[in-house]
């Protein structure tokens, strides 16, 4: 805990979701004048159940949401694709222009620090569908066996933004969206090779690294390393270690990124669907063995 006492941290109503993640918070409103001791509360939840929800959070425009924020952390600006207009560090994913995340993943794990929490809020939500399951990479990792954990923690992985985009979303997309994601998404190529097991600076819990961009393991044969990429993240999904959470206009949900993957149920046709998030920049994962990630493409020094 950082400059407050244990008595000094406010008891929120929590109430929790599923068994081994999230949980519901009620009865506060984000904002960035919270007290100190409402915050340290948040973050202490959040290392807790992993992902917190907030019903009805209207009051939050992408103003406010960017306040609220800055009070968790440094604001972080994705790479590649711009923030929406009149923002610092929102990034607006809109289904009419291809923003449907439908695969496991964790943000921005193709650059060297990704971020370390994502605050996202619900602008539009379809009558039905576009849920978002989330699962708890921690308790994947408990769920090996001695041998995996062994074999896991001594391999790292590459994760990179270049990547087949019509195949990992495993969806319809059409010429246009797959441009759009090349000269946007793909714009700069980051390549960053991370342990496959994170050790998380603030628990000291140790969670599996993958997700869509992990691409392979690098000393394998592709068909080894797709197999061991493939076991280990069927154990991150597996449905005791989810979350699932259906949506209505005004809700914010807050997820620590260093310890869950995500997936964005795209089940909801041409209904409109439009989510607003903002991002806290995170540091540079280290191993087991206390070896820390590096970057490829842009290289860093640490890979020299």
């Amino acid at each position: 805990m950082s400059n407050l006492t244990q008595s000094q941290v406010v008891q929120l109503e929590i109430v929790p979701v599923a068994g081994r993640i999230g949980a519901e918070v009620r009865g506060v409103e984000l904002s960035a004048d919270l007290s100190p001791a409402v915050i340290e509360s948040i973050q202490e939840a959040l290392l807790s159940y992993k992902v917190l929800f907030f019903r009805g959070q209207h009051q939050l425009d992408d103003e406010g949401q960017e306040h609220f924020a800055k009070r968790l952390g440094e604001l972080y600006a994705h790479p590649t694709v711009p923030v929406k207009d009149g923002t610092s560090a929102v990034l607006e994913l809109d289904s009419i222009h291809g923003g449907r995340a439908n695969s496991w993943h964790t943000d921005v794990t193709f650059v060297e620090a990704y971020p370390k929490a994502s605050i996202l809020r619900a602008v539009v939500i379809p009558p039905a569908g576009g849920d978002t399951v989330w699962a708890n990479t921690a308790a994947a990792y408990e769920d090996l066996t001695p041998e995996l954990k062994e074999l896991a923690g001594s391999l790292r992985a590459i994760h990179t933004n270049a990547y087949d985009y019509a195949a990992t979303i495993r969806s319809e997309v059409t010429q246009e969206q797959i441009q759009r994601h090349k000269n946007v998404f793909a714009s700069i190529l980051y390549q960053t090779e991370h342990p496959i097991v994170r050790v998380h600076p603030e628990t000291g819990e140790r969670h599996l690294l993958l997700g869509h961009f992990v691409r392979r393991i690098p000393g394998l044969k592709t068909a080894d390393s797709d197999r061991i990429l493939s076991i280990l993240q069927e154990h991150v999904t597996r449905l005791e270690n989810t979350v699932r959470w259906r949506w209505a206009v005004g809700d914010v949900v807050i997820w620590d990124n260093r310890a869950t993957q995500h997936y964005a149920i795209n089940d909801y046709g041409d209904a409109h669907r439009v989510v607003r998030r903002v991002t806290i920049a995170g540091d540079v994962p280290f191993g087991i063995n206390g070896r820390k990630s590096f970057s490829l493409e842009p290289k860093s020094e640490q890979a020299e």
